[in-house]
This record gives structure tokens, sequence and C-alpha cells, in this order.
């Protein structure tokens, strides 16, 4: 949660994080009584003052100059059970060069109810939610999971790696069995029924209206927490109550969001828990991807391994980083990893379009201001340990990139390398750099 003064709900709040931790099958039966005037005003602060309107185009601004008024009839509603979420706008955003993401734009007042939900939930479900995730979850990121899997193959006995890919997850989570799970700790209908509501709302595309019959909302605020809450009973608490019992060495799992990776000691659990976990999904609606999912050898005796079978050593992907077993200058075993293929080549195709679209709208020192965050960015994902060459390459094809449309704006002499490291030496841009070091204390394996 993020606020900064403490009110009577944040208090409420604060309890009822205090009993989900003191009592495990505490079911909480008033919840919807939370959604008053003062938490709804810190719900609307805490939105993001730019961001896309949804099919009301109202923004955060036009929403805010009758703040009061508008907050005290949206609680009115959600007292009187009249609030009815609006359906979203969606649009399309590039997955790749043939493929687009849907997204989905909330109206403002979905935005404030979302959140205020999001952070009732929260309170709950994070005194459940295992150590095993790491996605969307307050003091979590994907570069502690990265460290993670890191410290795994590299202190525990890890041979083998289950890679998984749930086949249109948040397009096909069963509403109905979401609510089963949210029942096992929430017996307050009111909350029950908003939830549903906010499932079955679906999305104006193309000026028609789509209510799916699965599915949590992409690109709402709510829906990375009801991702989490479906992934903790269907994955986590199974792989930690029933896998781990019935394998014969050691496992773990690390999951981000809907992307997740087994780490395994003996080949045939491997085969096992990659079989066990297709059933496990199939039986909630749920597959596996076809050929994104496998079992694979990996670990301290992988290249040893691929030489004497002739083969390639093994990789696998995560949170778009190509994992691969290196050697350290002593010789010694260590995890390598890079930018994956299909990450970098569709960074630098998308720094291209934008340098090629901006560089004539607007004088170079403002776009300029713009690259040097859209740099900071990519260096702040990407420069972690053993990725330098990947963040290097980067920017040294963004440098090119750079020069070429700036010579392609007029018809003026082109700028020579000579001029434009001159240039830069003026105008510097950041420069590749490690921002995450996984070498510096290895995290406590439990």
């Amino acid at each position: 949660m993020q606020y900064t003064e403490i009110g009577k709900t944040w208090q409420k709040l604060s309890l009822i994080s205090g009993h989900a931790q003191r009592d495990r099958k505490f079911q909480f039966t008033s919840l919807i009584h939370l959604l008053d005037e003062e938490y709804l005003r810190d719900c609307y602060n805490s939105l993001k003052r730019n961001k896309a309107v949804g099919i009301d185009k109202v923004g955060w601004e036009e929403y805010g100059r009758n703040l009061d008024n508008n907050i005290s009839e949206l609680v009115s509603r959600l007292k009187r059970n009249k609030y009815k979420p609006k359906p979203a706008r969606r649009v399309y955003i590039p997955k790749s060069e043939t493929e687009k993401r849907p997204l989905g734009i909330s109206a403002l007042e979905n935005k404030i109810v979302e959140r205020g939900i999001t952070w009732i939930l929260e309170s709950i479900y994070e005194e459940d939610f295992l150590d095993c995730s790491y996605g969307f979850r307050p003091k979590r990121n994907a570069h502690q999971a990265l460290k993670k899997i890191n410290d795994l193959i590299m202190f525990q006995p890890v041979s083998h790696i289950v890679e998984a890919d749930i086949k249109g997850f948040f397009d096909n989570v069963s509403h109905e069995k979401l609510l089963e799970f949210l029942r096992i700790r929430i017996m307050d209908t009111n909350m029950l029924n908003l939830i549903n509501r906010f499932l079955k709302a679906g999305y104006i595309d193309n000026g028609i209206l789509v209510k799916p019959e699965a599915g949590t909302p992409q690109g709402s605020i709510l829906s990375p927490m009801l991702a989490n809450i479906f992934l903790h009973y269907v994955l986590d608490t199974w792989f930690e109550i029933t896998v781990k019992s019935h394998v014969r060495g050691y496992c773990e799992i690390v999951r981000y969001a809907d992307d997740f990776v087994c780490l395994v000691r003996y080949e045939d659990d491997a085969k096992r828990i990659e079989q066990g976990l297709r059933n496990r999904f199939n039986k909630y609606g749920l597959e596996l991807h076809p050929t994104k999912s496998r079992n694979m050898s990996f670990g301290r005796f992988e290249r040893e391994n691929a030489k004497k079978q002739s083969r390639r050593a093994n990789t696998f992907d995560f949170l778009g980083f190509t994992h691969f077993c290196g050697l350290s200058r002593k010789g010694r075993f260590k995890i390598s990893r890079k930018t994956s293929r299909k990450k970098f080549t569709a960074k630098c195709k998308e720094m291209n379009r934008w340098l090629k679209s901006i560089r004539n709208l607007i004088e170079t020192k403002e776009w300029w201001k713009i690259l040097k965050a859209k740099l900071r960015g990519h260096f702040q994902y990407y420069g972690v340990s053993e990725n330098y060459r990947s963040i290097n390459k980067f920017y040294y094809l963004t440098i090119k990139m750079v020069r070429k449309w700036m010579n392609q704006r007029s018809q003026k002499r082109t700028m020579s390398w000579e001029k434009f490291f001159k240039y830069l030496e003026y105008y510097p841009l950041p420069k590749p750099r490690i921002v995450h070091n996984f070498y510096l204390s290895p995290e406590r394996v439990s």
C-alpha cells in the first residue's frame, strides 16, 4: 500500500492484516464498508495523473475538479448496491512484429474502486502468499525473482528445469473457480458480488460490447491481485504441499505473475512435475503451451554433459533473460544471462520506430530528454549481473540509430562520427551499467 496519512480505514486494514496473519483460516464477513469517502479519496490520489482515459473520457484532473461530490456520490451508489463498473476500452499494443496484445483501459471510477478493493485484498492475502511468488506484490520485483533463481541453481542441487507457459492465462481464468478461492477467506457477499461485477463488466472493442465468460480484465488495477490469488491456490500451495511431498529429491518453484519455472534435482522428478502441472491446470480450465513448456537438464554439470552428448548446452528464458551455464574466470560454474533475443530485437525496433517518428516533431533538446529516460529505463531493468554485453550492445545500436535519424532530418550536410561524438560530449547520454548485482550477498535459501 502507498499512502502517507494513517486514517481510520488504514487502521482497519492493519487490523485485518493482523487477523489474517494470526489465523490462516479466519474468514472476513464485513469488508465492503471500508470503501468509504476518506479511503476512496486516498485511492483517487494514488492514481497516476496522465493515464489514458476509458470509455467515460474522464481524466484524473477533470474528476478531481469536483472531487468531494464525485466521491460522495460514488460511495452512495456502493452503499445502495447500485454501482456498476463500466466496460473497459480495449486497445491493442504491439507484442511482436506479427502479434498484438489486447489491453483494457478502465474508466476512472473503475480505477478508484479497483484500487480500493486491491488494497483490501492485499491486506489479507499478503499474509497467505508464499515466498515463491514475486509478481505484483509490495517490496517484491522481477529482479528478486531472477536473483532467487540464480541462488537456487548456484547453491542447491539443481540439475533440471521445468519451463512452463500457461496458454492465454489472463483470458481463461475461470470466474467460478476464482470466486470459490476468494470464499476461502472472504464471506462478505457484497464484496464478492462487487468483484464479480468487475469480472463480468467486459470491454468495448470497435464499438461492440463484449462480456467474456472467463478471464480477468487485462490492464485493470485489480487483475494482477486476482491472478495472484488464483495461482496461489492452483499452483503455489499445490506445489508446496503436494509436489514437494511426492518427489525424491530437491525441487522449488519461482513465479512472477503467470510466468514460472521449477528447479529440480532428478530427471524423473522433472518429468513427473511437468505432467503433474499439465493435469493440475487442465483441472482448472487452463493448459500449458504445447511448444513453450518443457523440462530440460540444467545446472553445474550441463556444459560437461552436453559436450559428452555432442549437443548444445540447454538454456531457458525467464522474465526477458536467457539463462545459460557459464564459467567464471577461475573456471568455476556460474549462471550467466543475457537479454533474450526476442526482447532485444523488440527493444531495438521499438527505439528505431520512436526515433524515426519523433525526430521532426519537436526540437532535439526536447526529445533528447526522453531518449535519456528511455536508456535509463532499459539499463534499470536489463542491467543485471552477467548482462553488461547486451546492454552495451543496445547502447551502441541506439547511438547508431540516433545519428542516422538526426542526419535524415533535412538536406543539410550529414554529421560525421567525429562531430557526433563531440556532440555527445556536450550532451551525454546515460552509459550502460550493472544496476542489480546478484553477487553482493547471496539470498538465504530456506
